[in-house]
């Protein structure tokens, strides 16, 4: 097990040095690594052809990553949600966008980037963030700020779209995302990594989230059928859910369905629950790490979600680097039981 981060690109590189600096050697890109995101991933663009990464762009990212000493594992939600919706919601356009997420994930294997990792949330579209949350600044341990969640404040959301969408379709269409995706990231040598929904509750705004508990990704996983497709463990989501993760572990784990995981720590469960520091968190990361290597998990854990402390820069670093202390030190502690 190792601890990443985002790549996060600068016009000098010093963020990529910076994470070198503090034992890191491991990075995901996102859409923001790609160096024409704004114009290529337009939303007047969503739906047409080339709103994709192309095999130039995904080396270049991945050669910036590798001249500091890094090495680019992963790609996590590489378009923005709408170059992406059409396919979750089922509507028209929704083969052009497979399209070229197809063309992405074969341009990614050329280009040796092993992981894509993806969710399957539709938010407001005014949303700014995936992760929906009802305030922003909720005040944590000593005033730093985070996010929390209260299901009773959300549900007078209203619809994120035009119309209500049931489960029934919301599975079919996830179904058939995966028979046209799946196989070709088993051609290309590429991994897909599901996020679980989060929040994690069953519906927010008249949309299904399909991945709120164990039982939604076990029929994911049961769907596809094939070892291109697994989980992005995420900590945090596993936490609010309120399962036994623990058992979920071992479950995807036996199975060689987690590819890769999120590292968060959140108090409390669906209805509300929020964030904090990792070493307060309801998790047991000591135990899920333990349990990590006896199922063999040998792949990144990433840092995320962090509070906000006092004395902060713009990028947020020092909540960032005491849970990449902390986990870095569980970790080897876990590796020498």
């Amino acid at each position: 097990m190792r601890i990443c981060a985002y790549s996060r690109p600068d016009a000098k590189g010093e963020y990529l040095r910076f994470l070198k600096q503090y034992g890191i050697e491991d990075v995901v890109l996102t859409v923001n690594d790609h160096p024409d995101a704004e114009r290529r991933f337009a939303r007047e663009n969503a739906d047409k052809p080339g709103a994709q990464w192309e095999f130039l762009d995904l080396m270049q990212a991945r050669k910036r990553c590798e001249d500091a000493g890094l090495r680019a594992v992963a790609i996590e939600n590489p378009v923005p949600t709408w170059c992406y919706e059409r396919i979750v919601l089922g509507l028209p356009g929704r083969d052009q966008q497979i399209e070229n997420l197809q063309t992405t994930i074969r341009n990614m294997g050329r280009a040796g980037i092993p992981i894509l990792g993806y969710h399957w949330m539709v938010n407001h579209s005014t949303a700014i963030r995936n992760a929906w949350r009802t305030s922003e600044t909720t005040s944590g341990r000593g005033g730093a700020r985070v996010s929390s969640f209260d299901l009773e404040l959300a549900r007078h959301s209203p619809l994120f779209r035009d119309r209500e969408f049931s489960d029934e379709e919301m599975w079919a269409n996830y179904e058939y995302f995966v028979r046209a995706i799946v196989p070709v990231a088993e051609e290309a040598g590429v991994r897909l990594a599901i996020h679980p929904d989060d929040p994690p509750v069953e519906k927010l705004g008249g949309i299904p989230r399909l991945f709120h508990d164990f039982e939604g990704h076990r029929r994911a996983m049961e769907m596809a059928d094939s070892t291109s497709s697994g989980l992005n463990l995420c900590l945090g989501n596993w936490t609010a859910m309120g399962t036994d993760i623990l058992a979920a572990i071992r479950h995807f784990g036996q199975r060689g369905q987690l590819v890769y995981g999120h590292l968060q720590g959140v108090q409390g469960k669906v209805p509300r629950f929020s964030e904090c520091f990792v070493d307060e968190a309801d998790c047991d990361f000591a135990s899920v790490l333990r349990t990590l290597k006896e199922v063999g998990f040998d792949s990144v854990l990433l840092p995320g979600h962090c509070p906000l402390t006092l004395f902060e820069d713009e990028r947020g670093n020092q909540g960032f680097l005491y849970a990449v202390g902390y986990a870095r030190a569980l970790i080897e502690a876990v590796s020498d039981d």
